[in-house]
């Protein structure tokens, strides 16, 4: 049997990407409600790092199990950095997907693709099962395209343009090889060897 870690969420999307990652490595990905931990982590924290570790800690200290937590987002230079950590909730609380996406081309009406750049951000923050903290980040640069594209993926994936193709126009082995959390996951599994 697999060493048992947490995913301190219970984003049904995120749950599967992160199980297809480590699954073949050993690892029984269980979320935090299969892991019994029944509690809404507020987000004040002001940077990725900081609201990932939020919820690592409490998800932790719920159920002394190894934790790790991701914050992410997209950062759009043009506005400033925007929606960064409020990427979810950036159209409204109970906005869609498409609702979030279609505020950003609103925003970028016009602006022309030199000044479209963007890049998708993930910090994970893992707590091992003696209360230890590590960071591991990942970025992936692109820009913002003019439409909506692609069925595939979620979020912001059918604006962001990596490489000619929107995140939503790939195939999911595709998307894992290059995106944003594909990287932090790659430095997160170093900090895993490291403590096996």
């Amino acid at each position: 049997m697999g060493m048992k870690i947490v995913l301190a969420s219970n984003n049904k999307h995120k749950l599967e990407e992160y199980k297809k990652i480590l699954s073949p490595l050993g690892f029984e990905v269980i979320s935090q409600s299969e892991a019994g931990v029944d509690i809404e982590v507020e987000e004040t924290g002001t940077t990725f790092e900081e609201n990932a570790l939020l919820k690592a800690m409490a998800v932790h200290e719920a159920c002394a199990l190894p934790v790790f937590a991701d914050d992410s987002g997209l950062e759009v230079d043009f506005l400033g950095g925007r929606p960064g950590i409020y990427s979810a909730r950036y159209a409204g609380k109970d906005a869609t997907d498409k609702e979030r996406c279609e505020k950003i081309l609103e925003e970028l009406k016009g602006v022309e693709p030199s000044r479209r750049t963007a890049r998708f951000v993930c910090v994970i923050q893992y707590i091992d099962k003696n209360g230890n903290a590590k960071t591991a980040r990942g970025e992936c640069e692109g820009i913002i395209g003019e439409t909506m594209s692609g069925k595939g993926g979620f979020g912001y994936d059918p604006i962001f343009i990596f490489d000619g193709k929107s995140f939503a126009e790939m195939g999911v082995e595709e998307k894992n090889r290059v995106s944003h959390r594909a990287r932090a996951v790659q430095k997160f599994l170093e900090i895993l060897k490291e403590g096996k």
